[in-house]
C-alpha cells in the first residue's frame, strides 16, 4: 500500500510502498477514507526532536492522527463490529495493565501514545511497535478498543476532525459544564477553540464568551448563536476580567477553557484566567510554552481549580457521535478541503493559511471513494 512516512526530522514526508496491515485477534484493518492534517503536525514533524516531554516514534515512520474509514479485517476476538462498520479511530493507545489503565485513567498510561502523532514518554514506543501505522497511508490498524461507530449523518470529512472536537469535549467535561454553566474559551477561533465552543453549546453552556485576535472570525463565531456567544478582541480598553464580569452579573465565568495555538504568550493565558470566578474550574489544552506565574494563595482563597487535560477516550469520543446522531451538537460550520496523499507536503507547508478553526484540511488516500462513501 501506498504511506506517506517520515525518514528523517525537518524533512519532506515520501510516499512509499510499505506492507498493508493485517488483523491480529483483537484489531481490526481499516481503508483510510480520511485523515485530518491538524495545525500542529507540521510543528511536530519539524520540532519534535527537541521536546524531551514529548517521544517521536521510531523513523521513518507513518504520521497522521485523525482517521475516519471503513473496517475491511478483522480479527477473531473483535465482536460487536463488523467489516463494513464506519467507525472514527482514536489514536490514543495504551496498555490496559498499568495501575492508571485497571482505575480506568487511560490517558495517564506511562505507555500512552497518540497513534501517528507523538507519545508521552520513552515507553510509547513498545505501543508504537505494535501499531506503526498512522492515517497518511491507504490502511491502518487499530485495536477494537479505540474504534467509535459513526452515525449516518456525519461524514467521513466531519469525522476526521473528531481528535480537536473531543479535546474541547473532554476538557468541557472534566469540568462539569452543563446548563448552569458559563464558559470562557481563549482562542476560541481557532481549531481547539470553535469545536469546544460547539460542544458548549451541546452541553447546555448558558454563556460562551470567546476571545481571539481576528474580528471577521470572531464575528463567524457569534453568528452561530448570538443569544448564547459573546466574543471580543484580546486587545482592548476593557480588560477580559472586567469584560467577564459584566456579563456574569460581576461573577466571573465558571469554567476558563485555553485553547492557544503553540507559541501563544503567558500574557494571554493570564488575561483569560483572570476572568474566573470564584470556585472556578481552569482547563489547558492549548499549548501556551512560556511559564505563566500563578498566585496561589489568590487561587486557593478564590476556591479554584487548574486541570491539565490530555486527549480524550473512546467512550467519550463515543458520546459525541451520539450527540450528533441527535442533532445535539452543530457540526455543519466546517470547510472541508480535500487533497490527495500525493499533496501531503503541499498540505502542511500551506495550512497557515487557514480561515481560522472554520477550515478543515484533510488527506483522502482515494478521494473518489471518499465523494460516494
Amino acid at each position: 500500500m501506498r504511506a506517506a512516512r517520515l525518514h528523517r526530522v525537518g524533512e519532506p514526508l515520501s510516499i512509499d510502498i510499505v506492507e498493508r496491515p493485517i488483523a491480529r485477534p483483537t484489531d481490526v484493518v481499516i481503508e483510510v477514507m480520511a485523515c485530518g492534517v491538524v495545525p500542529n503536525m507540521i510543528n511536530v514533524l519539524n520540532n519534535l526532536a527537541n521536546w524531551s516531554y514529548l517521544h517521536q516514534p521510531d523513523l521513518p515512520a507513518i504520521y497522521g492522527l485523525d482517521v475516519a474509514g471503513v473496517i475491511v479485517e478483522k480479527g477473531s476476538q473483535v465482536h460487536g463490529m463488523a467489516v463494513g462498520d464506519r467507525v472514527y479511530v482514536n489514536p490514543g493507545r495504551y496498555c490496559g495493565a498499568c495501575r492508571a489503565c485497571r482505575s480506568g485513567n487511560t490517558t495517564a498510561c506511562k505507555y500512552y501514545m497518540l497513534n501517528g502523532y507523538f507519545g508521552m514518554g520513552e515507553l510509547a514506543q513498545k505501543l508504537y511497535d505494535d501499531y506503526p501505522y498512522g492515517g497518511f497511508a491507504e490502511f491502518m490498524s487499530a485495536p477494537q478498543y479505540s474504534l467509535v461507530k459513526l452515525p449516518h449523518n456525519v461524514s467521513f470529512e466531519t469525522a476526521a476532525r473528531w481528535g480537536y472536537l473531543g479535546t474541547g469535549y473532554a476538557a468541557l467535561r472534566r469540568a462539569g459544564v452543563n446548563m448552569t454553566s458559563t464558559v470562557l474559551i481563549n482562542g476560541i477561533t481557532g481549531t481547539l477553540g470553535l469545536g469546544t465552543a460547539l460542544f458548549a453549546l451541546a452541553l447546555g453552556a448558558r454563556k460562551v464568551l470567546g476571545v481571539g485576535r481576528n474580528a471577521a472570525l470572531l464575528q463567524r463565531v457569534r453568528d452561530l448563536h448570538p443569544d448564547r456567544i459573546h466574543v471580543r478582541a484580546l486587545e482592548g480598553e476593557e480588560s477580559i476580567r472586567e469584560w467577564a464580569r459584566s456579563l456574569t452579573d460581576g461573577d466571573g465565568v465558571d469554567v476558563v477553557v485555553d485553547a492557544l495555538p503553540t507559541g501563544a504568550p503567558a500574557a494571554s493565558f493570564q488575561a483569560a484566567f483572570s476572568a474566573l470566578g470564584r470556585g472556578g474550574r481552569h482547563v489547558n489544552i492549548g499549548s501556551v510554552y512560556e511559564e505563566v506565574p500563578i498566585n496561589f494563595l489568590q487561587l486557593n482563597n478564590d476556591c479554584q481549580t487548574m486541570i491539565g487535560s490530555l486527549w480524550f477516550t473512546t467512550e467519550q469520543g463515543q458520546e459525541m457521535a451520539e450527540l450528533a446522531a441527535t442533532g445535539g451538537v452543530r457540526l455543519d460550520v466546517f470547510e472541508n478541503e480535500v487533497f490527495a496523499l500525493e499533496e501531503i507536503n503541499s498540505v502542511l507547508s500551506g495550512i497557515s493559511n487557514r480561515h481560522g478553526g472554520f477550515s478543515n484540511y484533510l488527506i483522502s488516500p482515494n478521494p473518489e471513494a471518499l465523494t460516494v462513501r
